[in-house]
């Protein structure tokens, strides 16, 4: 199961704590980890290299983990680039959890 921990502040996501694998298949055959890392590890892509925003992350493959944050002193166009990434990726994890359920277990506080 992967649990992923989604937080916002003023309606606006702000970090993003991944943690496990799926376990839907093996290891290295796993289509539903391999869509969620994708999709989640995109949006940090995103965020670091076309928004060009200076984002903190940690991430353990081993263990599944992938944590990232905002910075505190965001310009409006950055915080608005990085809402757009974020909400997108965040549309994203709820489809894919939809239809997986069983893997994916989702909180946004």
């Amino acid at each position: 199961m992967t649990d992923i921990k989604i937080t916002k502040k003023a309606n606006r996501v702000v970090k993003v704590e991944c943690q496990g694998h799926t376990g839907y298949g093996e290891e290295g055959e796993d289509i539903v980890c391999a869509a969620l890392s994708s999709i989640v590890q995109t949006a940090l892509l995103g965020l670091l290299a076309v928004a060009k925003i200076k984002v903190e992350f940690h991430r353990d493959d081993k263990e599944g983990k992938l944590i990232f944050g905002l910075p505190d002193n965001l310009s409006k166009d950055k915080e608005h680039d990085a809402s757009i990434i974020l909400d997108t990726m965040l549309c994203g994890i709820c489809d894919l959890r939809e239809g997986f359920s069983d893997f994916i277990n989702l909180e946004v506080i």
